[in-house]
């Protein structure tokens, strides 16, 4: 599987090795979104083209992933399919994302292997023709799919905040700023790289 990412002179490529796909076991989950989704979307022709994917040990398509049946279906699939991660094919991450990672925690799996591909705002809704609408959704599910292959499980943590700050230059704007947040009441220091502050 080719994988795109990030490098200096733009969008490179590299593969996962096979034996990497193997150690996976993704779920993918495309909701119907009512009419919103599957009225411009063959959700059933996603789920089914994502469930061929390398990787995936599991897809299936849902009326309303969110509600409380479709949340069921995933905590399920990701019990009884040993799931190391899911991708959600529905609406905005920004709304629904942390249901979905809920979901993947009550049923065991880590929170942070939930990927959500929004097919709705960003396909759907914006395309009149089905089968242009379908072979985009399923390039979504695609990059999700690739994308939970890149994650790794991580864990929540909190680090002591000192509340002072740094303000780097000493020019006008620098020494402004550093008055108004010492009248804030917290600790200031000032960097510059002259020897003399001023501008």
């Amino acid at each position: 599987m080719t994988v795109p990412s990030a490098s200096r002179n733009g969008v490179g490529f590299f593969t996962l090795h096979p034996l990497e796909i193997a150690l996976h076991r993704i779920g993918v989950f495309v909701c119907w979104c009512g009419s919103n989704i599957a009225a411009t979307v063959d959700v059933k022709k996603v789920a089914e083209t994502l469930g061929k994917e390398p990787g995936v040990a599991f897809a299936m398509d849902y009326q309303y992933m969110c509600s409380e049946g479709g949340q069921g279906a995933i905590r399920s699939a990701i019990k009884d399919h040993a799931l190391t991660g899911i991708v959600v094919a529905a609406c905005s991450p920004r709304m629904h994302e942390p249901t979905f990672r809920k979901a993947a925690a009550a049923a065991g799996l880590n929170p942070f292997m939930v990927e959500v591909a929004n097919i709705r705002e960003q396909c759907s809704w914006i395309h009149r023709n089905k089968q242009d609408a379908t072979e985009k959704a399923i390039i979504l599910g695609r990059t999700a799919i690739a994308k939970v292959m890149l994650n790794t499980p991580l864990t929540a943590g909190e680090s002591k905040v000192v509340k002072r700050a740094l303000v780097i230059g000493g020019g006008i704007a620098g020494i402004q700023t550093a008055l108004d947040v010492a009248d804030a009441g917290f600790h200031v220091a000032i960097g510059e790289r002259k020897p003399a502050i001023g501008g």
